[in-house]
C-alpha cells in the first residue's frame, strides 16, 4: 500500500525507461527478420529461442557453440560516435570461432547492456549485429537488452553474444589424425586488427597525441573510421572447402596472433612453421609497429598481422584450395607448413 504523503516512485524515476525498451524491440524486429534462415522457429519475444537443426539440413549434427565480446574496441565507438560496426565484430568473433571446428553458424543471440537507452545507439549496434549475421549466414533469433542505471557512464555500453553452429560428424575439425609433416598452411587476409590488441592500439594513439576524428596516418579515412573497420566473417569462403573434405584444420587468428592460435589446431606431434616474409602486412600494422616501437615478436603475438584465417591442407590439395579461394575473391598465401614437434 502506498503512503499518501510520500511521492510515488516508478521504474522510470529509477532510471529505467520501459517504453524505450519496447520501442527498441520494435526496431529490432525487422532486422532480425532479415536474417531468417531455414531452421528458425517462432518470432522474437519469447522466453527462449527455438531452432530446428533437422530443418537446417542436418541428420547427425554435432553442435558447436562460441561466445565472445568486442573488448576495448568499444572505447573507440564511444569516442567517435560510430556504433554500427561493433555489432559486426561481435558476431564475427563468435561465428569465426565455431567455423574453426568446421561448423556452420546457425543462430546468434546478443546481450546489450547500458546505463540508459539513448536514441539511436542501440539500434545502430544491433543493425551491425544483424549485418554480421547476414554475412555469416546465421539467424539473429533472440537476445537481451538491459538498462541498468549507474552501471555504465553516459553513452557507454557493453556487448556480448554467442553463436550455435552445427557440423556433420564426419566433418568436425581439426582432423588431427590426418595431419602430417609437410602439410601446408594457407592464409586468408584480415580487414585490419579485427577486434584484438585494442588496448595497445589505444595506448599508441594516446602517446602519439592523435585524434580519432583526425586523418589516419595509414589510410584515406579518419583514424577512428580506419580502426573501427569491422572483423571479417569467413563462413562463406570456408564452408564449401570444409564440406568437400579439403581442410584438415582451421585457425581463427584472434588474440595471441598467428603465434598462439595456429598451434591450437595441431596435434602435439606437429608444430606450425610460419614464414613471416611470405606476405606483406597491411599498412595499419606497419604504422602500429613504428609508432609504438613494438617488437616483431610482440606484433605477431598481439595482432593477426593481416591474416584472419589459416587453413591446414594436404600438399596435393593446396592448388585446388587456393584456386577456389581465388574464385571467391580472396588472395590466399601459403604461409608455411607443419613440421615434426
Amino acid at each position: 500500500m502506498t503512503e499518501p504523503n510520500r511521492p510515488s516512485l516508478s521504474y522510470r524515476d529509477a532510471g529505467v525507461d520501459i517504453e524505450a525498451g519496447e520501442r527498441l524491440v520494435g526496431a529490432i524486429g525487422p532486422m532480425a527478420k532479415a536474417t531468417h534462415r531455414a531452421g528458425v522457429m517462432g518470432n522474437l519475444g519469447g522466453f527462449g529461442a527455438l531452432f530446428d537443426a533437422k530443418a537446417a539440413g542436418y541428420t547427425d549434427p554435432i553442435l558447436v557453440s562460441g561466445t565472445d565480446g568486442v573488448g576495448t574496441k568499444l572505447m573507440l565507438a564511444f569516442e567517435t560516435g560510430i556504433h554500427h560496426t561493433v555489432g559486426v565484430d561481435l558476431v564475427a568473433m563468435c561465428a569465426n570461432d565455431v567455423l574453426a571446428q568446421g561448423a556452420e553458424p546457425l543462430f546468434f543471440l546478443d546481450y546489450f547492456a547500458t546505463g540508459k537507452l539513448e536514441e539511436g545507439i542501440a539500434e545502430a549496434v544491433i543493425s551491425g549485429i544483424a549485418e554480421g549475421c547476414r554475412q555469416s549466414g546465421c539467424a539473429l533469433i533472440g537476445g537481451e537488452t538491459a538498462e541498468m542505471p549507474g552501471m555504465y557512464p553516459p553513452g557507454h555500453y557493453d556487448l556480448a553474444g554467442f553463436v550455435v553452429g552445427a557440423v556433420d560428424r564426419d566433418k568436425v575439425l581439426p582432423r588431427t589424425g590426418t595431419m602430417q609433416a609437410g602439410d601446408l598452411l594457407v592464409g586468408v587476409g584480415s580487414s585490419g586488427p579485427h577486434s584484438n590488441g585494442y588496448s595497445l592500439i589505444r595506448r599508441i594513439v594516446e602517446r602519439e597525441g592523435l585524434a580519432y576524428d583526425g586523418p589516419s596516418p595509414f589510410s584515406n579515412t579518419t583514424l577512428g573510421e580506419a580502426l573501427l573497420t569491422p572483423t571479417r566473417l569467413y563462413a562463406n569462403i570456408a564452408l564449401p572447402l570444409i564440406r568437400k573434405g579439403l581442410i584438415k584444420g582451421l585457425a581463427h587468428i584472434t588474440g595471441g596472433g598467428l603465434t598462439e592460435n595456429t598451434p591450437r589446431m595441431c596435434p602435439d606431434t606437429l608444430v606450425p612453421v610460419i614464414n613471416r616474409s611470405a606476405w606483406t602486412p597491411p599498412p595499419v600494422f606497419r604504422w602500429l609497429q613504428e609508432a609504438g616501437n613494438v617488437s616483431e615478436d610482440e606484433m605477431h603475438r598481439t595482432f593477426n598481422m593481416g591474416v584472419g584465417l589459416v587453413f591446414c591442407v594436404a600438399v596435393e590439395d593446396a592448388d585446388q584450395v587456393c584456386a577456389e579461394l581465388h574464385v571467391a575473391g580472396e588472395a590466399p598465401v601459403v604461409l608455411g607448413r607443419l613440421d615434426p614437434a
